[in-house]
Parts: C-alpha cells; sequence; structure tokens
C-alpha cells in the first residue's frame, strides 16, 4: 500500500477529526471511502457547499414561515407596496 500525504490546516484537521469520530471514521479511513466512490460513481461523491449555502437556521425558519403563508396555513400579513416610494413611507413610520 502506498502512502499519501495531505496538508490541512491544524483547525480544518481538528474539526474533522472530530466530526468523523462520531461516525467511527479515521482522516486516511474517509479519504479512501471517498476515493474509492470517486472511482465506483465516476464523479465526486457528494454534494460540495460553500458555507454560505449552508442554511443557518434563521434562514431556514423564515423560509419555513414563508412557504407557511404561501400554502395558507398562516396569514399572510406583510405588508405590500406597488412602489418604491410607498415602501419608503413605511420604513420611515
Amino acid at each position: 500500500m502506498s502512502e499519501v500525504a495531505i496538508h490541512l490546516d491544524d483547525q480544518l484537521k481538528q474539526a474533522l477529526i472530530e466530526k468523523l469520530a462520531v461516525i467511527g471514521l479515521s482522516i486516511d479511513e474517509y479519504v479512501n471511502l471517498a476515493a474509492r466512490q470517486l472511482l465506483v460513481q465516476g464523479k465526486v461523491p457528494f454534494e460540495i457547499m460553500t458555507e454560505i449555502d449552508v442554511v443557518t437556521d434563521t434562514t431556514r425558519r423564515a423560509l419555513v414561515l414563508a412557504e407557511a403563508k404561501e400554502l395558507g396555513i398562516v396569514p399572510d400579513d406583510s405588508p405590500e407596496f406597488s412602489t418604491i416610494e410607498a415602501l419608503k413611507v413605511y420604513l420611515d413610520q
């Protein structure tokens, strides 16, 4: 078996160790698993997301509320404006 060295900053390495420990994997096992899945699937075996793609609790709640209003589950008491001027007047109150 050959060896491959990877470089991770200390914070990333520690966070990775902690996350993988929860599912019972080491970094080495995870890299092997990902490499094998890349070969089997012919693509990166997971969705690549940036931190900005990760929905925060506040955003998730806003999305749920918006959908509930859209479906009529909760009343939609959000003000609506037909002009920018009307919006400005409302915001200045």
